[in-house]
């Protein structure tokens, strides 16, 4: 009996010594629980961040603090933010840097009704385009400003409303998002005209993984484990989207955000596909640095930052 005893108390010490072994890292998504984000929860989910002794907890923003505030605050260790606003809270002094690109193209257009008639982009010339008010609103007003296209910008929140009532001549929409909330909401596709940003010369890549300069100078071991442990994520999610799907759903019932099981179907298929390289020059998540200045003369022609930064500054990847 004591022998067994004695076998069972050494049983739970090592598993708490090998727990406080782990390094714990807190990492933050840039919107709500949805399948944009299945690939971290899946390595949650399947223990890819418990293989690399990694305890990770992922903390979604709130309604009063955001990604970027939170990486500020060091409220968060690694967040998720698009390229644009990365490089302008870098310009805005924030020493982040990108350590991983997720996302390889981009997922913006403009969307119109069939039966407005506007079928090229410059008939949106002097309309009224609705915007989020939430920011991400940088490419869609460089495009209109490079063709020198004047138009009404409506600041909305995340609804389609306006749009499906008419209030607006077109909507900028995610083509993984709002695009397929459309058509849950009745729209057929052959109802509408999409203007997909890439097509026009602004394929943009969106998400990517970021840290403090700081963190990456003292944790870049860690930081290493996570994004190695995430690309097994975002991996085990496209070959078993069912089940990634199922962790989706759960994370956002979790959070009790409204799920919609077909919306969330095809969000993780459309950023799946945008993951890929697909004809750019690059591995799966690294940066190109040819999107790299794209993006920084987007920035400065729109004159949201008036500083320079260079590539081999703001771009430290921890798989090389």
């Amino acid at each position: 009996m004591k022998h067994k005893t004695f076998l069972l108390v050494t049983i739970i010490l090592a598993g708490y010594f090998a727990n406080a072994q782990q390094s714990s890292l807190t990492f933050t998504p840039h919107w709500l629980p949805q399948a944009q984000f299945a690939g971290y929860y899946v390595a949650r989910d399947k223990g890819f961040y418990n293989d690399e002794g990694l305890r990770v907890n992922i903390k979604h923003p709130s309604a009063s603090v955001n990604a970027t505030q939170m990486l500020e605050n060091k409220m968060a260790d690694v967040v998720s933010l698009f390229l644009v606003t990365a490089l302008k809270s870098r310009a805005n002094n924030l020493k982040l840097v990108n350590i991983a690109q997720q996302s390889q193209h981009s997922a913006l257009m403009f969307v119109t009704h069939k039966k407005s008639g506007i079928e090229q982009l410059k008939q949106l010339n002097g309309k009224r385009i609705a915007i989020w008010k939430s920011g991400f609103d940088e490419v869609p007003k460089a495009l209109m400003q490079t063709n020198n296209y004047n138009v009404e910008w409506v600041p909305i929140l995340s609804s389609i409303n306006l749009f499906m009532a008419g209030g607006v001549d077109a909507m900028t929409v995610m083509w993984y998002n709002e695009y397929d909330q459309i058509i849950n909401a009745g729209k057929n596709p052959d109802e509408l005209n999409t203007f997909r940003f890439s097509d026009y010369g602004y394929n943009i890549p969106e998400d990517g993984l970021y840290c403090l300069e700081s963190t990456y100078l003292q944790r870049k071991n860690n930081l290493r484990k996570f994004v190695k442990a995430t690309i097994n994520g975002w991996e085990y999610a496209r070959k078993h989207p069912e089940e990634a799907l199922d962790v989706v759903l759960k994370e956002m019932k979790k959070a009790h955000v409204p799920t919609n099981y077909t919306h969330q179907k095809w969000m993780l298929q459309c950023i799946l596909e945008l993951n890929l390289p697909g004809n750019k020059n690059v591995e799966k998540g690294e940066l190109s640095e040819t999107d790299f200045h794209k993006t920084l003369n987007l920035l400065k022609n729109g004159s949201y930052i008036n500083t320079n930064i260079t590539f081999d500054k703001f771009y430290k990847p921890v798989l090389k």
